[in-house]
């Protein structure tokens, strides 16, 4: 089935959806809207609907199934590519929910994103003032007048407008009422961004070698329904997030990232510690680059 078909069906499944539990907006040519209604909790998630990891026929809006599961109720933003959501169709929108008080009818509003998407979150969240924001590794701006010298990524974007209406994350995110901001500290360029973020109600939590990609390591870590589902129903503490978040001790992706980094900087010794700890916690059992590397540092300590 050609593309255009699949997402013209696609299109009608949400237009379907929309009008038996919600409402479905098409916002311009690139971006769209779901509302599906549930409890007095709403839950703004954003997307991008082209990542080339997933068929956007074939799939609903992020999380939609983990927040109607708990009960709440989602509006998705879906984005065809690379676009921050600057678009004139989409900032509309949000002016329009604010005017008409759409955010009034519920108890607590919650916006999530990641990336592009937790860009969209803390700005697009000035529409709610007291909203909470769950943003993991947001960009702050891309503003160039901003960024120029420290920020080298998504130079496809570089061109669109990053001022105006809900523009810049660390101004729109001021009245919220809080904004946990998750971020790997290594990764120079979003510890630039999250040094942006200076508001008091601005918890930041420093994820040391998950890398840009945090949100796949809480999902292969089994802990990003728990923590996401921990910062939206309560207003938990940053040590009860890092006590959740230590189960990354034992996750093979983050453990050979921090194996990677103590060898990078040539500390043998750490080496052989760490290597000798995961292989401890496996029983013994595989893991050769972990061996190849305790038996390698051993060597060189012995020189």
């Amino acid at each position: 089935m050609k593309k255009s078909v699949k997402q013209k069906l696609w299109h009608e499944t949400l237009e379907e959806l929309g009008e038996e539990r919600g409402f479905y907006r098409p916002l311009g040519d690139k971006h769209n809207a779901l509302f599906v209604e549930g409890d007095g909790t709403l839950v703004v998630t954003f997307d991008n609907l082209d990542d080339a990891r997933q068929d956007p026929a074939d799939r609903m809006p992020w999380g939609s199934e983990f927040i109607s599961s708990r009960g709440w109720s989602s509006l998705g933003l879906g984005a065809h590519g690379w676009t921050w959501y600057r678009d004139d169709a989409v900032l509309d929108f949000f002016d329009e929910l604010d005017r008409t008080g759409f955010f009034n009818r519920f108890d607590k509003v919650v916006f999530y994103g990641t990336s592009m998407a937790g860009y969209a979150a803390s700005v697009f969240s000035a529409a709610s003032p007291g909203a909470r924001v769950i943003a993991m590794n947001p960009q702050a701006t891309l503003d160039r007048n901003i960024t120029a010298g420290w920020e080298p990524r998504y130079f496809r974007s570089w061109g669109q407008d990053f001022s105006g209406r809900y523009s810049y994350g660390p101004a729109e995110s001021a009245a919220a009422e809080k904004v946990y901001l998750f971020y790997d500290p290594m990764v120079a360029e979003d510890a630039m961004h999250a040094a942006l973020f200076q508001n008091d109600n601005v918890e930041k939590i420093r994820c040391t070698h998950f890398g840009h990609g945090l949100t796949s390591s809480f999902l292969n870590m089994g802990i990003l329904k728990d923590l996401v589902q921990m910062c939206i129903a309560r207003t938990p503490s940053s040590a009860e997030i890092y006590a959740l978040m230590r189960a990354r001790r034992l996750n093979p992706k983050y453990q050979k990232t921090v194996l990677n980094h103590l060898k990078e900087t040539n500390r043998p010794w750490m080496v052989h510690t760490y290597t000798q700890a995961v292989l401890a916690r496996s029983g013994g059992k595989g893991r050769p680059h972990f061996r190849n590397a305790m038996e390698e540092a051993a060597a060189n300590l012995r020189r």
